[in-house]
Parts: structure tokens; sequence; C-alpha cells
């Protein structure tokens, strides 16, 4: 083989690896919704902590308000953040209505993922490989590439999460007189506006903690699939 050969044969072949790796690039999205009055949302605390530093990983913890009147009021509950879980039970087509805790990946798959081998077959199911627009994060501004293919229009969210590990006490309800760690605590949701699949860039509000990680979901509407993501 010529080495000219040889060097286009190398080339070809970081082409593919690195076609490969832009596929591997988009992260999956787990989301953890629970309360802390709830005695049965613990364990699957403990298993989105483990993934948390994950790079192939954006997990974010949503605490809901519903079990706010039975005992004890969540001290990140939000109502914004028991609104998307609502749509995920109207987009995964559960007639039961909401539960905790329950696991989301990417939009699409879901379960209760207390069990550490139920949280782990819920994330294989969001290794994706679809094509995805690239999504670059400034301070102030997020910018989303055009759609590789045709895409209907979707939402685009802003999360900032804690990515501390916060030690709560409890002091009322099925929990009460434990202190449990949270992690990947989401405190602000925003939707920034629409993707319509050309390049688009949205400004960024400043983030209303410091410490706080900022998270871009392009998702379809009312609890659809997560079609692109990026944090950083």
């Amino acid at each position: 083989m010529t080495a000219l050969a040889l060097r286009l044969c190398a080339v070809f072949a970081f082409g593919l690896a690195l076609a490969s790796c832009q596929a591997a690039a988009r992260p999956v999205v787990v989301e953890l919704y629970e309360s802390q009055g709830c005695s049965s949302c613990p364990p699957a605390n403990a298993n989105l902590s483990t993934v948390a530093d994950r790079p192939d990983v954006i997990a974010l913890n949503f605490a809901v308000t519903y079990w706010d009147n039975l005992g004890w009021k969540d001290t990140f509950a939000h109502p914004a953040f028991t609104a998307r879980q609502v749509d995920y039970a109207r987009g995964l087509h559960h007639g039961d209505g909401v539960f905790t805790p329950q696991v989301v990946v990417d939009g699409r798959h879901d379960g209760v993922g207390a069990d550490p081998g139920d949280f782990a077959r819920l994330l294989s199911q969001g290794a994706s490989h679809d094509p995805a627009p690239a999504i670059t994060l400034a301070p102030a501004v997020a910018s989303i590439a055009a759609a590789p293919s045709p895409t209907p229009p979707a939402d685009v969210w802003l999360v900032r999460y804690d990515p501390r590990v916060l030690q709560v006490p409890i002091r009322a309800g099925e929990n009460s007189g434990k202190t449990l760690p949270h992690r990947n605590i989401v405190r602000e949701l925003t939707r920034l506006g629409a993707y319509t699949g050309a390049a688009t860039a949205l400004r960024l509000p400043p983030p209303t903690e410091p410490q706080l990680v900022t998270v871009i979901l392009v998702q379809a509407p009312h609890g659809g699939p997560i079609l692109a993501a990026a944090k950083g």
C-alpha cells in the first residue's frame, strides 16, 4: 500500500472515530421525581447520586409538592416541578397519574428506579444515538445549531441544579428523624422559547445562586421526548 493510501486510510479511520464520538456525545437525561416526605424515595435518590458525576449523563432531581400536606413540607419542592411531572404522566400515558419515586429517561422511558438493577435498566434505555442538534453554552447565551434532520417545533428549557450533596434533616412525616442526602437538586426551571429546527440563540438569565449548573433541554412539548441536551 502506498504512503498516500495509508494516510487516506488513517484519515478515514479518524473520521469514523470522530463521527462515533459525536454520535455518542449526546448525554442521557435522567430525571428523578421525589419528595422528602416519601419513605420510598431515598433509595432512588441514592441511585441518582451514583451517576451524577458521569459526563455522559445529566442527572436532575425534581422535588414535587403533592406530599407537602402529608406530614412534611419538602424544602426544595416547587409547583413547576410537579407540573412537569404531570406533563410526563400524560406524555407517557399513565392513566393513574403521578407517583414517587419516578425516574424518567430522555422523556421516553420511565419507572420507579428505587432498585439499583431497575435504575440501571432505565438508564441503559437512554443510550440514544439519534441525530441531535449541537448545543453550545456561554455564560449568557445558549446557541442551538440547525437540526440535522426535519424536526417538529420543540420547547427549549433552562434547568439549573445544585451539584452539591445537601444533607436535609427531616422532622416529620414518613422519614421523620432521618437526615437525607440530596444531590443535583433542581432550583430553576424556565421555558426560554421555541426551537423549530433552524439555528437559534437564546439569552440566559443570570443564575439565582452562583454554584448552580446550567442545563439546556430541547424537548417535544407536553412531556414529549428530549431531542437534545447539554450542561455547562
